[in-house]
């Protein structure tokens, strides 16, 4: 019995330690680290995939003449540690949207989605304008005189298909008769055979004005006429009696559409415009030019200090510029501040610097920062911030000035490693978007989401960077890029950063870009 409870006073105790951590065990959660698609790359692929981290979703273009039933994936790198259902250099359909699981202690289902753009045409002789495609229900329709001969009309191009690949039965030669307004055609390609309906529509009218892309000092115009024929516009304010022809420098043709871009006019100002087509003249379209809206102390004028962080706005005011103070101040100061050396010697301006920030070598590096939009949080010692302020004029570019120190880069992530000791890079670019709401940035590498400048809500876009030391302040302009002329902004984003890679915490500590008098302009 002695024995017995010898045993018993160092197994129970023994017993109870084990328990107490198997209890700690269980109660620790699985780390919580989200599996992201980091990149992924297609045979025929054209430019790079658009990878939202928000949504978990990847779009790629692919060239014309891919089977979309056979996709090759040639590449696809994904978050450390994770593991996908797709492994690389496989073919997958993008008919539709393909779904895989990427899995790091817990699953994430994402999507991939292709898009193909067949650059389609339907002219026939006489013809004016330019086709309607209604690519869903496979149908063309090309106008043409009220007075033409259907059933003698001579189709001069057809492409409905992939260049190169794509057959038509009957031959495009043999589809002349179109008495019934519409012949029918199969069009084959991949194996894939569609069958199309093509229109030939008579129009009272030779000459139509098509539209107007309004902008501030800019306007679009859009017109459709008889191919080879004298065609144009002629505009006037809505209240003025004569009309004034545009310059013919200022048009552009495609067969029988045109437009012109037309440029030095009055803000805020209504106008009319017509098209013309040798003698005939089409229908008047008003419009009315925007306003030449400024950025907000555009010239870093005015600022607050609270606390340790210094905000690019005046005390009791409403921001539209932010930096990332509020997290570099978590370990350190301030690391965009005002200062008074200025292009023009008055005034303030902003002076961001990249630096180390933390005790030994515990920190990071914060890159100086400025941009349009709010920091919201800091996560960690990560930062998440908005980037976008509401903004729905088109302006043609942004002017500035600035100077710069680059330094070698010695500090980095694993994901840059080849950048060290390489000059560090300053950047100030801008973009013009139509997003439902401001773009979240995330600085955690686990859930790292950048701005990505190929978003297919950017409509324009244009930037400006520099590896090499910059003394002197430097005036630039940055001619915005703009991918469609007729889609309106919502929001205006704008960033000036003394380390481009400051979001993967990588640059030089001691880096550091000077900007003053931002301001947009909206003519050429």
């Amino acid at each position: 019995m002695k024995v017995m409870r010898k045993y018993s006073f160092y197994i129970l105790p023994f017993l109870a330690t084990l328990l107490f951590a198997a209890c700690i065990q269980n109660d620790i959660p699985y780390p919580r680290i989200k599996a992201q698609i980091l990149s992924i790359s297609a045979e025929g692929q054209v430019g790079t995939a658009t990878i939202d981290n928000a949504t978990l979703t990847v779009s790629l273009e692919l060239a014309d003449t891919v089977d979309l039933r056979r996709v090759h994936i040639e590449s696809l790198t994904v978050t450390e540690g994770a593991t996908s259902t797709l492994p690389a250099d496989s073919t997958i359909d993008l008919t539709q949207s393909y779904s895989l699981t990427l899995s790091i202690y817990q699953d994430y289902t994402w999507t991939i989605q292709a898009t193909q753009n067949i650059e389609r045409s339907f002219r026939v002789e006489g013809q004016f304008g330019a086709p309607v495609f209604d690519v869903y229900n496979h149908r063309a329709v090309a106008y043409v005189n009220q007075d033409a001969d259907l059933s003698n009309i001579k189709i001069t191009e057809l492409v409905l298909g992939p260049a190169g690949i794509t057959t038509y039965s009957p031959q495009i030669e043999n589809i002349t008769d179109f008495s019934l307004g519409y012949q029918k055609v199969i069009v084959t390609y991949h194996g894939i055979m569609e069958k199309w309906f093509l229109y030939i529509v008579p129009s009272e009218s030779e000459v139509s004005t098509d539209g107007v892309d309004a902008w501030t000092n800019v306007a679009w115009l859009h017109g459709s006429g008889k191919e080879g024929a004298q065609n144009g516009f002629e505009i006037k304010e809505a209240a003025a009696e004569t009309w004034e022809k545009v310059p013919d420098e200022y048009v552009t043709h495609d067969k029988g559409s045109f437009t012109a871009r037309m440029i030095h006019l009055k803000a805020n100002t209504t106008y009319m415009c017509r098209a013309v087509s040798g003698d005939l003249i089409g229908n008047e379209v008003t419009f009315t030019t925007g306003s030449a809206t400024e950025l907000p102390n555009g010239s870093f004028d005015y600022w607050n200090l609270a606390g340790k962080v210094w905000n690019p706005w005046p005390e009791g005011s409403e921001n539209f510029w932010d930096t990332g103070n509020k997290g570099a101040t978590t370990l350190g100061d301030s690391n965009t501040q005002p200062t008074d050396d200025t292009w023009s010697g008055t005034g303030q301006a902003a002076k961001l610097a990249t630096k180390f920030v933390g005790i030994g070598s515990l920190g990071k590096l914060a890159a100086g920062n400025m941009y349009v939009g709010n920091y919201i949080r800091t996560d960690g010692s990560n930062g998440v911030l908005n980037f976008g302020k509401p903004f729905t004029q088109r302006p043609t570019r942004l002017k500035g000035y600035f100077k710069y120190t680059t330094v070698p880069i010695n500090k980095t992530n694993s994901d840059l490693t080849a950048l060290m000791g390489q000059p560090d890079t300053c950047q100030i670019y801008i973009a013009l978007g139509d997003w439902s709401e401001p773009v979240e940035i995330r600085t955690k590498p686990s859930d790292r989401k950048v701005f990505d400048k190929n978003d297919p809500h950017v409509i324009a876009y244009a930037e400006i960077s520099s590896g090499e030391s910059v003394p002197e302040y430097t005036p630039f302009s940055l001619e915005l890029e703009y991918h469609d002329t007729s889609r309106v902004p919502t929001y205006i984003v704008v960033v000036a950063s003394a380390s481009k890679y400051g979001d993967y915490f990588t640059g030089g500590d001691g880096s550091v870009l000077f900007i003053d008098d931002f301001s947009l302009e909206y003519d050429y």
